[in-house]
C-alpha cells in the first residue's frame, strides 16, 4: 500500500469539516475513509488539531491568496471581479467548505483563519471597486455586499442545490450573478 501524503490527509480534513463540520476532523473516521491507519496520519501531523489548522492553512493559500494573484495582475477592475467571481464559483479548492468554517466561526482554530481570508477578500474586493471609481466607503460596502452574496450563493449551493439548481451549474444564472455583482447601478 502506498503512503498518504500530507495533501491526502489535507484534503480529507477539508472534505470532512464541508461535510460534517469541525468534529468530523476526526484522526479515526479520516484513517477509515482513506483505507490506511492511524499511523499514516501520525507520519504527517503531530495530533487533529495540527491537521486541521494545516488543512485551513493550505484554504487559505489555495483559496484566497493564489486566486487574488491569479487576478490581480488584470488591468480592468471590472474584468479582474469577473474573473474573480468565476474562480470562486467555479473553482472552489473545498466546496461546501466556507459555510461549514462560518457555522463554526468560534472554533480557536478555525476563527483566525476565517478572520484572516475574509479580512483579504473583503479588502481585494474593496480595491477593486475602488478601481471602478467608487469612493473608499462605498466601495467598502459594495465589497461586503459582494462577498454577502457570493457566501450565500456558495451556502445555497450546499444546502438546497434541489430547490435552487441554477447555483449549481447553471452558466446563465452564473453569468447573471457575476454581472450583478460588477454593476454599479444603484
Amino acid at each position: 500500500m502506498a503512503r498518504l501524503s500530507k495533501q491526502d490527509w489535507l484534503t480529507a480534513a477539508l472534505v470532512a469539516l464541508a461535510e460534517g463540520g469541525v468534529s468530523a476532523v476526526a484522526v479515526v473516521p479520516l484513517a477509515q475513509r482513506l483505507g490506511v491507519t492511524r499511523g499514516s496520519f501520525y507520519w504527517h501531523f503531530t495530533d487533529r488539531t495540527a491537521l486541521l489548522r494545516d488543512a485551513l492553512d493550505w484554504w487559505e493559500q489555495e483559496g484566497t491568496v493564489a486566486v487574488i494573484d491569479r487576478v490581480a495582475a488584470i488591468a480592468d477592475p471590472r474584468d479582474k471581479l469577473r474573473q474573480l467571481f468565476r474562480i470562486a464559483i467555479t473553482e472552489d479548492p473545498a466546496s461546501g467548505l466556507e459555510p461549514a468554517l462560518v457555522a463554526h466561526a468560534d472554533d480557536p482554530v478555525v476563527a483566525p483563519v476565517l478572520r484572516r481570508v475574509t479580512e483579504r477578500r473583503v479588502a481585494f474586493l474593496a480595491e477593486a471597486y475602488a478601481e471602478l471609481g467608487l469612493p473608499p466607503v462605498r466601495a467598502r460596502h459594495q465589497a461586503v455586499v459582494a462577498y454577502s452574496a457570493y457566501v450565500g450563493w456558495v451556502q445555497l449551493r450546499r444546502a438546497t442545490p434541489d430547490v435552487l439548481p441554477e447555483v449549481v451549474d447553471d452558466p446563465e444564472a452564473l453569468a447573471y450573478l457575476v454581472d450583478t455583482l460588477t454593476s454599479l447601478n444603484g
